[in-house]
């Protein structure tokens, strides 16, 4: 199994300035689309009929996948990294597959705990309009270490090309492997980015802090390692009690 999460930038020259000042940063610079490769399918591709004229013209949209800031996808992966290389005890692995609409409401404090660190493992996508949930966790099965991820969206208003719901699984170090190009990658593109800027000052009208531009990319360059160092404290008993709560047993 593959996975590898992948974007594109749009130019400079496209990306419309925040305010009016016109403000351009590191993070509306890096302006374009996104998707993941998982198993052959892509996640975050729209389904084809939302991206057609309402007359049934060509397509609207230049690209078929989320349109957004792309340091969104790499904050909210490296956020949820410490919590998805945790192994998920065997007892909790149910849990974990589950489905948080058929709990019982987390109104006691170890279901709230328990719920808490399930939505640890779970890509923050709440800034886009009825987004797909993708969740991923780590298991370590008779010397087996491999991630699961998984993925469900609900039929309505937006519409995506993937399988409804489904899972896939891949050794860690693949999973691994996959966020650090999106390091890589990410970090190299606004490299240049940032660097052409400084050699020819930003666009006309468009107004850039370029000292604080370069120390951002210097700072951001550093993420990846900060969130692998992280260790969670997850307090196995109380997640083991809350998490029977919310699943009603």
């Amino acid at each position: 199994m593959v996975i590898r999460f992948r974007f594109l930038l749009r130019p400079v020259a496209e990306i419309w300035p925040w305010g009016p000042e016109r403000r351009l940063h590191w993070f509306g610079l890096t302006d374009g689309w996104y998707w993941i490769e998982v198993d052959g399918l892509e996640l975050l591709r729209y389904a084809p009929q939302m991206l057609q004229e309402p007359d049934g013209g060509g397509p609207v949209v230049p690209h078929p996948y989320v349109d957004y800031y792309v340091v969104r996808l790499w904050e909210d992966v490296l956020e949820s990294l410490s919590s998805a290389l945790e192994p998920v005890p065997d007892d909790l692995a149910e849990f974990m597959s589950s489905d948080p609409r058929g709990w019982v409401s987390p109104d006691e404090e170890q279901a709230v705990a328990a719920a808490e660190w399930y939505g640890s493992h779970v890509l923050d996508m709440g800034y886009l309009r009825c987004p797909p949930r993708i969740w991923w966790w780590r298991r370590i099965v008779n010397g087996h270490d491999h991630m699961t991820v998984a993925w469900e969206h609900q039929s309505g208003e937006i519409e995506f090309d993937a399988p409804r719901t489904g899972q896939a699984t891949m050794p860690t170090d693949v999973f691994l492997a996959a966020v650090e190009e999106l390091d890589r990658e990410l970090l190299g593109a606004m490299e240049q980015r940032v660097a052409e800027l400084e050699r020819t000052g930003p666009p006309p009208g468009v107004q850039i802090d370029m000292r604080h531009l370069r120390a951002e990319q210097q700072d951001r360059a550093t993420w990846l390692q900060r969130r692998r160092g992280r260790k969670p404290q997850t307090n196995w008993a109380e997640v083991r009690v809350g998490a029977s709560i919310l699943l009603g047993r």
